[in-house]
């Protein structure tokens, strides 16, 4: 981002930013003087805002976890009128070596429940706002690991989705693509290839109305923070020794990893800078060149990311589960 802050004040709307690479983002907007709404899921989460960023900044509660959370918290934020210039889907979680799934407020995976469902209420029920900013901008925080063949994708299982038999069964599937037993990593996997399907069949929908927006994914690469805070401290609790040792290996000897400094000043640009290319999707990647050199740049995600037939069915199944008509945001545009 240019740290002049010359670029025009912009309305932004971040989830994920009361920690890890959203919090750093968050910081340099405010710094360059645009204005921030953090949808934050507690009372901790906003004093963890508002201490480092300052009073000024919107902080509505919005569980990820809970639909009913985020339909409130978006009602409200409808009811204020407020345009949203970048809408940045950015929050995320995983419970790496975790055995057993955990539930959200309405019986799904947890992990697919706020990397992918929650997001893509928020889209759908945000577009009327986001349509009306000035000019509109998405920003999607995806990750390498959706891509099997990509370095962080090919540890462990695959990322894949099959005909979404998790997802068409609903609550207490343990898994998005049905009949599998639990694989806390692939779950995460399967929720970035999500988030990538779910980005590129709303540039879809959008263009096939003739709108403009562009939508932009992006994978910060592998970021692991030091201390307590940030991203993985769900895995660090339950897996403190394997973290560790991953940690010492990935950031410290191989130095393959980004710094939440470096990710969040990325993300804080994606949000704001100037675009090069015409509107639409694209997919911005943190490439590893080698050690401690890391080059971002427009990326080609994977097969399965790029299946329009398969991002359909997610967007319609998703917006089924969710309570929505899948045109929901989209109504009133030309057809």
């Amino acid at each position: 981002m240019n740290p002049s802050g010359q670029a025009p004040m912009r309305r932004i709307l971040l989830t994920g930013g009361s920690s890890g690479i959203g919090l750093e983002a968050a910081a340099l907007l405010m710094q360059a003087g645009h204005h921030l709404t953090l949808p934050c899921r507690d009372a901790a989460g906003i004093d963890r805002v508002r201490s480092r960023l300052g009073p000024a900044v919107q902080t509505p509660l919005c569980d990820l976890a809970d639909l009913a959370s985020v339909a409130a918290c978006c009602e409200a934020l409808l009811a204020g009128g407020e345009p949203i210039d970048t809408l940045v889907l950015n929050a995320g979680l995983q419970f790496s070596g975790a055995r057993e799934p955990r539930w959200s407020a309405q019986g799904f995976e947890l992990t697919v429940a706020v990397n992918h469902l929650a997001h893509q209420a928020l889209l759908q029920r945000l577009l009327p706002l986001l349509r009306r900013g000035t000019p509109p901008r998405l920003v999607v925080t995806a990750s390498e690991v959706h891509d099997p063949a990509a370095p962080g994708g090919r540890v462990g299982r695959a990322a894949g989705l099959g005909d979404l038999a998790g997802l068409q069964q609903g609550p207490g599937a343990a898994m998005l693509a049905g009949g599998e037993r639990f694989d806390a990593e692939k779950a995460y996997k399967d929720s970035k290839l999500c988030n990538l399907l779910m980005a590129r069949e709303l540039a879809r929908r959008l263009r096939r109305l003739g709108v403009d927006l562009p939508v932009l994914a992006w994978s910060p690469g592998l970021v692991i923070p030091r201390g307590e805070g940030g991203f993985f401290r769900e895995s660090r609790r339950l897996n403190p020794l394997g973290q560790a040792l991953f940690a010492l290996l990935a950031r410290d000897l191989l130095r393959l990893t980004e710094t939440p400094q470096r990710a969040g000043a990325l993300l804080a640009g994606l949000a704001v800078d100037p675009l090069p290319e015409a509107a639409g999707f694209r997919y911005w990647s943190n490439r590893v060149l080698g050690p401690g050199r890391l080059r971002f740049e427009v990326s080609q995600p994977s097969a399965e990311a790029c299946d329009d037939a398969l991002a359909e069915r997610l967007w319609t199944l998703s917006a089924a589960v969710l309570g929505l008509d899948p045109q929901q945001g989209l109504e009133g545009l030309p057809q």
